[in-house]
């Protein structure tokens, strides 16, 4: 499990390497509504893919985590032997500082400059992280697990967002 602890060393460790981020997933959605609402397996992550190998390099010799799962250009899972997990999330950026995710099936998927400006905050330390339209639309298009649930639902009534038809279906 990642705890909130977890989670500034790393945001921290890779700030001061010089490797911006933003927090994305379950964690992301905590940061915007300021407090953990649930336990979290990983910690995903927003990265520039030009970073990662600084990443990788600071987060195995400081915090000890390694390559668990290689699918670059995609994403990078790293764990540590405590299980403690990372999900890398490498973008490319263009001239309007919109984010761009190479996926599996070759598509590009986007994270836009404007979805890029949030801001959280995880034990009272504030953090980058995606803004809650951004989460949103990444938590539609698929069969949404119970932590999507758990996450959409707080979301929409936080930020007064309208619930997704596929989050309003019976259980």
């Amino acid at each position: 499990m990642m705890v909130a602890e977890d989670v500034l060393a790393v945001a921290r460790l890779l700030e001061q390497s010089r490797c911006p981020i933003w927090i994305d997933g379950g964690w992301g959605v905590d940061a915007l509504l300021g407090q953990q609402t649930r336990p979290h397996a990983d910690l995903d992550l927003a990265i520039a893919l030009t970073d990662v190998p600084l990443a990788t390099d600071v987060l195995g010799e400081v915090l000890g985590y390694g390559v668990a799962q290689d699918e670059m250009p995609t994403r990078l899972e790293l764990r540590t032997a405590q299980d403690r997990r990372i999900d890398l999330h490498p973008l490319v950026f263009d001239e309007h500082g919109n984010g761009w995710q190479q996926l599996q099936d070759g598509n590009w998927g986007k994270y836009p400059a404007r979805g890029l400006e949030g801001a959280g905050s995880i034990g009272g330390q504030t953090v980058r992280c995606l803004s809650p339209d951004l989460q949103l639309q990444f938590h539609v298009g698929y069969e949404p697990d119970e932590d999507d649930r758990h996450d959409v639902e707080a979301l929409c009534r936080h930020f007064g967002l309208v619930l997704p038809d596929e989050y309003c279906q019976a259980r």
